[in-house]
């Protein structure tokens, strides 16, 4: 992905219970604007409307301990393992979605977050 430095957090992803009703409050509330892929998923503008900086997924459960933050990789099977040697446990994929791969990990504190790679 042009622009995007290899392992620098990249876009924060919020899991939501109602896609239409949380994106009418972010767009109520801070003025955001979406790019919307169905009703599975929207991703979140960035300010300057080039590229994205988050979305909102109805496919992962809200969090208390915050949302996803997401980290860029050129090698995502690097980076995987990068983390596992590091200590990390990987929790889900790599796996494809659309516009690339990606992979979670938790950290040895427990902490979640992934990274992607573009296609």
């Amino acid at each position: 992905m042009e622009g995007t430095a290899h392992h620098a957090l990249s876009y924060i992803e919020f899991g939501v219970t109602d896609l239409a009703a949380t994106r009418a409050f972010y767009e109520a509330a801070f003025g955001w604007r979406f790019n919307d892929y169905g009703p599975s998923y929207s991703g979140i503008r960035a300010a300057d409307g080039e590229g994205e900086i988050g979305g909102l997924n109805p496919g992962a459960e809200p969090s208390a301990g915050g949302p996803l933050v997401l980290l860029f990789s050129d090698d995502l099977d690097a980076s995987v393992t990068a983390v596992q040697d590091a200590g990390g446990a990987v929790i889900a994929g790599p796996y494809e979605f659309p516009g690339g791969r990606r992979f979670e990990f938790t950290d040895p504190s427990g902490n979640r977050l992934g990274v992607f790679s573009g296609a």
